[in-house]
């Protein structure tokens, strides 16, 4: 803002390999949001090199940017984004519209995710008929539908009870299980120990970097 710049992240080094289950942790203003945007090609870092999946990821066009979004990387949000007048089968299929698939395949599709999360007979049912795990859920089938190397989760429980954040982490670990790359990022402390590994940010620098004896939650029953 004018004559000053605020440096969020300060020289971050940071290697995930395919397979991993890892939280990204941190206080507000520590600098996990804008980590998360840089690996889901929302920001662009004004120095150093971002790798994903051996490709360079620098100076792409939006276009190219999206491409690439929808080939390497699923979202998953707090506020679940899902479009509030399309039930829960056109939500999931709605990245595979912008691959380009017929809507027989894409139908198909999505109700093979939404069956791989428990939700195949809510298929026909709006957002306004879901309960926040229900949501959830769907919005991580959306997520997976599109077959992404890396999941994006950004406060994926933040926004749902103890009980039902348990049941979401549940399907986060069985998805991680089947050999997805899952990257979460949250400030619970209870949620992060449900991962394989916990990255700490403190004033946009790695503070700590540590595998942990991860806490299974057995609670998901598809």
């Amino acid at each position: 803002m004018g004559d000053s710049s605020l440096h969020v992240l300060k020289g971050i080094d940071l290697n995930i390999e395919a397979g991993e289950l890892v939280a990204i942790m941190g206080s507000s203003g520590s600098g996990k949001s804008t980590l998360l945007n840089i690996l889901g090609m929302l920001d662009l870092a004004d120095e150093g090199e971002y790798r994903l999946d051996k490709v360079l990821i620098k100076g792409l066009t939006e276009t190219t940017a999206a491409k690439y979004r929808n080939q390497f990387l699923g979202f998953v949000f707090q506020s679940f984004n899902l479009i509030n007048y399309k039930n829960a089968l056109e939500n999931v299929a709605l990245p595979l519209y912008y691959q380009g698939l017929g809507r027989k395949i894409r139908q198909e599709k999505a109700l093979e995710y939404l069956d791989k999360v428990g939700l195949k007979e809510w298929a026909t049912h709006l957002p306004s008929e879901l309960s926040g795990g229900q949501k959830q859920r769907v919005a991580i089938a959306r997520a997976l539908a599109s077959q992404p190397k890396v999941l994006l989760a950004d406060e994926p429980t933040g926004a749902l009870d103890s009980k039902t954040s348990n049941e979401v982490m549940g399907l986060i670990q069985q998805i991680n299980n089947e050999g997805k790359t899952i990257l979460v990022v949250t400030h619970e402390l209870d949620i992060a120990h449900m991962c394989k590994r916990i990255v700490t940010l403190k004033d946009g620098v790695i503070l700590e970097d540590q595998k942990v004896e991860q806490v299974i939650v057995d609670t998901y029953v598809q």
